[in-house]
């Protein structure tokens, strides 16, 4: 049992930190598309691939009915249309400090909303280690300069920001309802198939079939990596996590993906990793550890009243 707890948070972990090359290989697709257009290319192609996979792995499936596919159409709203225009957004008119500590606070709301809704048990170590975590990634984000933080007031985009977090947390707490009934790979197919659908008319307005055939092959191949492993293996993998450890803890993850970015962005875009990125990685991994360790702060009986107790 204890085996398969660690494969499972080595996989959450291994999704995450996928996630965080996701910045990279968007940098170099939004050099020839704008971010809606990006984003469905990328949904498109994983639900090209979606579809058979469903199609193979699970020959035994339900048909979905109207309520099913209400909550799969919301999932599409939320984590794939709304997630990703507001994200892009974000990035293309907010500061990166202010946008990336808007995105590494998701876990909190979906503890939240985890506890509220779903009537999870909301522990000492998810609220410990979500708040070691999040110390990691402010320091990894203000590069050890916490004081940049109080530079930036409140703007517009602001709603925007806050609109992309409501979403992933919507998206993350009705995907554990839809869970109860369907696979990892049913509900990740259908929530890209809805999600590419709301996507069309953005992309359809902002593209030009020009644009398509003047993208560059490094444009084309980001869109591959993040339709193949950003959003099929890593969802998958992300969704499975929720179904087998909830929601609340699953979301401590999240706090991985601003590790991998800097990275990766210190590996393929030359960007210096300095000693408060490895301190703030050092944060992340140890709230991780805090918040999935079930044992760590829990008050132990003294032998003499255990046996007082059992007798």
């Amino acid at each position: 049992m204890k085996k398969r707890l660690w494969l499972i948070y080595g996989m959450l972990t291994l999704a995450t930190a996928t996630w965080g090359s996701a910045f990279i290989a968007g940098k170099f697709a939004v050099q020839s598309f704008e971010p809606a257009t990006v984003a469905f290319l990328r949904f498109f192609g994983a639900a090209i691939l979606l579809f058979p996979l469903m199609w193979i792995m699970e020959k035994d499936r339900k048909r979905p009915n109207l309520r099913d596919h209400g909550l799969f159409a919301l999932l599409g709203l939320t984590g794939i249309a709304l997630y990703n225009i507001c994200f892009f957004l974000a990035t293309k008119h907010a500061p990166v400090i202010k946008s990336s500590l808007f995105i590494a606070s998701n876990p909190v709301l979906i503890v939240l909303l985890s506890g509220l809704f779903l009537k999870e048990k909301i522990t000492k170590n998810h609220i410990i280690g979500m708040a070691v975590a999040l110390t990691g990634v402010v320091f990894i984000i203000t590069d050890g300069h916490l004081l940049t933080l109080f530079q930036y007031g409140f703007e517009p985009i602001d709603f925007v920001l806050l609109g992309a977090v409501i979403s992933w947390a919507i998206y993350s707490v009705v995907g554990k309802v839809v869970l109860k009934k369907f696979s990892s790979v049913e509900s990740t197919t259908y929530a890209v198939a809805y999600g590419t659908l709301f996507l069309l008319p953005f992309a359809s307005a902002e593209t030009s079939w020009m644009d398509i055939r003047q993208a560059s092959m490094t444009t084309w191949a980001a869109i591959a990596h993040m339709s193949i492993f950003v959003t099929v293996v890593s969802f998958v993998m992300y969704y499975n996590g929720i179904k087998e450890v909830g929601a609340a803890k699953a979301s401590i993850f999240i706090n991985v993906m601003p590790v991998s970015a800097v990275i990766m962005a210190t590996v393929f875009l030359g960007e210096t990793f300095t000693m408060a990125h490895g301190i703030g990685a050092a944060f992340v991994l140890t709230g991780v550890y805090i918040g999935t360790n079930a044992k760590m702060f829990q008050r132990k009986l003294p032998k003499q009243s255990m046996k007082n107790e059992t007798a």
